[in-house]
């Protein structure tokens, strides 16, 4: 079963890749996009687009610390799982950079596209994104309470929006890399419980 969850998540992300690349949408709302850059709200942009890595790390530490303090085993393992989806998630982002090898917007389109942020790597899919969604994706499913999936999925949609409002992504590397991110995230809980279902059912048999 989670083989067959996992061939329909690589289909729709062949499909998507697909449709993304056979449309010019994309060019058009990134220029749109970020043709409206201007300093007061391209620093925030800037703050929201770095704040991946400390937030994407601080998560699963975070949790695990506090699982240790309040000596909480589901702790523990929640922040495992979450960390366990990043690595997931990561993987997939980073074998479809190198086997698409997409240039930047900012390369393709010098007359158009103005680069305000750093992004060095293959531009499809969003990595940045990707991660954000991911993290946001695994809080919701483990803690799913509005104070907690409210603000992480305005954080990621910002971090989304703001890799094309600085013009370092197009919006299909966005769309594809949110889908990414929780996809991998919803089939690593998945996976999760299914394990955790049959250690169940494994030791009630012994019995």
């Amino acid at each position: 079963m989670i083989m067959k969850t996992l061939f329909s998540f690589i289909l729709t992300i062949c499909i998507s890749t697909q449709f993304t690349y056979s449309q010019n949408w994309d060019i058009n709302l990134l220029k749109s996009i970020n043709g409206k850059y201007t300093e007061p709200v391209g620093k925030p942009m800037i703050v929201v687009t770095e704040s991946i890595t400390p937030v994407a790390l601080g998560a699963p530490i975070g949790i695990f610390l506090t699982g240790c303090i309040k000596k909480n085993e589901k702790l523990k393992y929640d922040a495992i799982a979450i960390a366990s989806s990043q690595f997931f998630s990561g993987m997939i982002t980073l074998g479809l950079k190198l086997g698409i090898n997409r240039p930047r917007p900012y390369v393709t389109y010098p007359n158009d596209i103005t680069k305000y942020s750093s992004g060095g790597s293959p531009s499809f899919p969003s990595g940045h994104t990707s991660t954000a969604f991911n993290v946001a994706t695994a809080l919701t499913l483990n803690y799913p309470k509005w104070y907690v999936y409210v603000p992480a999925y305005l954080w990621a949609s910002s971090v989304g929006y703001s890799r094309m409002y600085l013009g370092v992504h197009y919006p299909s590397d966005v769309l594809v890399g949110a889908l990414i991110g929780s996809g991998t995230a919803i089939l690593t809980e998945y996976g999760r419980k299914y394990l955790v279902e049959r250690k169940k059912a494994k030791e009630a048999s012994q019995f």
